[in-house]
């Protein structure tokens, strides 16, 4: 088995600060948070939670948080997010992907690689031809 890199997470949705699964999750679990986005993603409502989907080329940005966890914690919150966000390796049912990609961080404008859940293909599929895109970019102010 290869071990996943120990990356950051960039969250936009219900994990973010002052959302119902950031203390769930989250709490005792980070060394840090700070403001973050992705850019060339757009944002999409879900049931309940946002989607990202990736757009090659296109000018949306998505408005989020960088979430650094503590070491020790790391391998216990990557299975626990695996499982909130419904993402299992391989299965064609996941409704998302986890994924390695460049955000920006709001204070400097520093690239930082970062997982990040972005909607499954099929997923995103279906949002682009009939999901209601959050042209803010911020699921918390839609």
């Amino acid at each position: 088995m290869t071990l996943s890199p120990r990356l950051p997470f960039f969250v936009y949705g219900t994990l973010r600060p002052g959302q119902p699964n950031h203390d769930l999750f989250l709490r005792g679990r980070v060394r840090a948070e700070e403001p973050a986005r992705m850019e060339g993603a757009v944002l999409y409502d879900g049931p309940g939670y946002p989607y990202v989907v990736e757009e090659v080329g296109g000018g949306g940005v998505v408005h989020g948080d960088l979430v650094t966890a503590r070491p020790e914690e790391y391998p216990a919150l990557l299975i626990a997010l695996d499982l909130l966000e419904e993402y299992a390796p391989g299965d064609p049912r996941s409704l998302y992907e986890r994924v390695a990609r460049q955000v920006l961080r709001e204070t400097d404008g520093t690239a930082v690689r970062a997982w990040v859940y972005v909607a499954a293909p099929a997923v995103a599929t279906r949002l682009r031809a009939r999901g209601a895109p959050i042209t803010s970019g911020d699921w918390g102010r839609r």
